[in-house]
């Protein structure tokens, strides 16, 4: 896996050099990572949402109990994603964008998913909002958000996750 990370990394400094004068390689490097990542995440939406969930609320039983749970498809849709691009995410993060903090992994495993629940709970909410009660697309609602999240993500990644202990 290491040498995939290589791999990545080389083929996005490449596209570095001529962005060296306006951005760090840490932020392009975040950029490239998040955007691949956050490409991944709208095209899996789309596809779960449009072809997998098919527009349907998704019903299903809580274990142990007489209670059956309702999703709406595009939460249904949120929650098949999500872990998917959480494990992407960190490991881009983690392998090719953050490679200098030597914070124990485990640990920054629970912060970025700290962080990443924040986001969820962005994502969760502001789904609702605009879906629900905007009567907004889906999947345009959903690319809107990101782009809020993706500020926080990466100030809470920087500064806390991968953070670089002097």
């Amino acid at each position: 896996m290491r040498k995939l990370a290589q791999i990545i990394t080389k083929i996005i400094d490449f596209f570095y050099r001529p962005f060296s004068k306006w951005i760090s390689e840490q932020l392009f490097r975040y950029a490239a990572c998040g955007g691949g990542n956050l490409v991944l995440d709208w095209v899996l939406y789309f596809l779960i949402y449009n072809f997998v969930i098919g527009h349907n609320l998704v019903y299903f039983q809580l274990p142990l109990t007489n209670y059956q749970l309702c999703l709406t498809p595009h939460i249904a849709t949120l929650c098949i994603v999500f872990p998917i691009t959480l494990l992407t995410g960190f490991w881009l993060q983690k392998y090719v964008t953050f490679t200098a903090s030597r914070l124990n992994g485990w640990r920054q495993l629970s912060r970025y998913i700290l962080i990443v629940a924040v986001n969820l709970a962005i994502n969760y909410f502001g789904l609702k909002l605009c879906v629900d009660v905007l009567g907004w697309y889906p999947t345009p609602s959903k690319m809107l958000i990101t782009i809020i999240t993706v500020v926080i993500s990466y100030l809470g990644q920087k500064h806390y996750t991968f953070r670089v202990e002097k």
